[in-house]
C-alpha cells in the first residue's frame, strides 16, 4: 500500500494523579489485590474544568508542533473518543475551534479501539486528498465510572495522544483488520442517555448513566477478538509473530495484553505498553504508548510496528506499519 509519514505526535494527561494505594483505601482493599488483577499502580484522573476536549487540544496542539506545521495546515481533523464533549455536536468541533483549524472535523466511537479505526481513516483519506491530517484519541472515563465501582473504577484513567499523518515515503500499511460483534453489547454498557433510554429523573437516580461491565465476558472476549485481529493482520502481510519488533496494544489491562502475546505468539520483550502509570485510557491508550515509544527512540528504521485494539461493542482492529525514518 501507498506510504505515508507520521510527521508529529503529542499527548495530554492530567497532572492529578490517583495511585492504587489511595483507591484501595478508598474501595475497602488490598493495593496488591488491584496491582494483581490490572497491572496499574497509578492512572490520571481530570480536575476540574479538564474534559475530553481540553485534553484532546492539548495534545492536538503538541503535535502539530512536533511536525513543524500551523493550524491552517491542517486539512481534517478526526477524534476518537467513547466521552464526548456533550451529545451534539461532536468533540472534533469543539476540538476544532480551540486549535484553531479551519480542517473537517470528524468523531470516531469504535470505544477503545477507535485510535485504530480513526488512524485508518486518515491514512485512507490521505489517497483522496494528501495534506495533514490531525488523528486524536481522548476519553475521560473517569466521569462515566460509579465511584464504588470496583470492577471499572481500578482501571480507567484519563489521557489524550494525538499524531499528524502527511503523505510520504517513510511508513508504509502493510496490512489491516476491522471488525465488530454486535451481539456483544451488553458486555460493557452505558445505558442511558441516548435514544434507546433518554435521560430522565429515573435514570439519574437509578445511576443507569455510568458504565456497567461484565468483567469475565469482556476478557474472554477480548482476548479472543484481539488474538484474531492480530492473526489476520500478520497473515494478510505475510509476516511471523517473531518478525514483529513491537506491538502497541491497547492498554487495558495486563492480563488480557500478557494472554494476548501468549496466543499470538509475541514475545513479551516487543510490548510496549505505559500500563502502569496510565491505567487504561482508552481511545488515547495507543497514541499515548506510541508517542513515548517514540520521544525514547526505542522505534527505529525499517521495524515492524503492530496496533491492536479491542473495545465495547464488541469491537477491534489491528494495522501493521513497516516503520521508516520517523523524524
Amino acid at each position: 500500500m501507498d506510504g505515508f509519514d507520521i510527521t508529529g505526535w503529542g499527548t495530554s494527561v492530567p497532572a492529578q494523579v490517583l495511585t492504587s494505594k489511595a483507591l484501595a483505601e478508598h474501595l475497602g482493599v488490598d493495593e496488591d489485590w488491584i496491582v494483581s488483577r490490572c497491572g496499574i499502580r497509578e492512572r490520571r484522573i481530570v480536575e476540574a474544568g479538564q474534559t475530553t476536549a481540553s485534553l484532546a487540544v492539548e495534545a492536538g496542539r503538541r503535535a502539530i508542533e512536533s511536525a513543524g506545521l500551523r493550524p491552517a495546515d491542517i486539512a481534517h481533523l478526526v477524534v476518537a473518543t467513547a466521552t464526548p464533549e456533550q451529545p451534539s455536536p461532536a468533540t472534533s468541533a469543539f476540538v476544532q475551534h480551540d486549535l484553531g483549524l479551519t480542517a473537517s472535523a470528524h468523531d470516531v466511537n469504535a470505544e477503545c479501539s477507535g485510535f485504530v479505526y480513526a488512524l485508518l481513516h486518515a491514512v485512507a483519506l490521505l489517497r483522496l486528498d494528501p495534506r495533514p491530517i490531525l488523528v486524536i484519541g481522548s476519553d475521560t472515563h473517569s466521569l462515566s465510572v460509579r465511584p464504588d465501582d470496583r470492577d471499572l473504577r481500578i482501571l480507567v484513567g484519563d489521557g489524550a495522544g494525538a499524531v499528524v499523518v502527511q503523505p510520504g515515503p517513510k511508513n508504509r500499511l502493510l496490512a489491516w483488520n476491522l471488525g465488530a460483534d454486535g451481539s456483544c453489547t451488553g458486555s460493557l454498557k452505558v445505558l442511558a442517555g441516548g435514544s434507546r433510554m433518554p435521560t430522565t429523573e429515573e435514570t439519574t437516580r437509578d445511576g443507569l448513566h455510568y458504565a456497567r461491565i461484565n468483567g469475565n465476558e469482556i476478557y474472554l472476549n477480548a482476548v479472543r477478538f484481539t488474538v484474531r485481529t492480530v492473526r489476520a493482520t500478520l497473515e494478510q502481510a505475510g509476516v511471523k509473530p517473531d518478525d514483529v519488533h513491537h506491538i502497541v496494544p491497547h492498554q487495558a489491562n495486563i492480563r488480557i495484553i500478557n494472554s494476548v502475546l501468549n496466543h499470538a505468539g509475541i514475545a513479551p520483550e516487543r510490548l510496549v505498553t505505559n500500563l502502569e502509570r496510565y491505567g487504561n485510557t482508552a481511545s488515547a491508550s495507543i497514541p499515548l504508548a506510541l508517542a513515548e515509544a517514540l520521544d525514547a527512540g526505542r522505534i527505529h528504521d525499517g521495524e515492524l510496528v503492530l496496533l491492536a485494539g479491542f473495545g465495547a461493542g464488541m469491537t477491534w482492529g489491528s494495522m501493521l506499519l513497516d516503520w521508516g525514518s520517523v523524524r
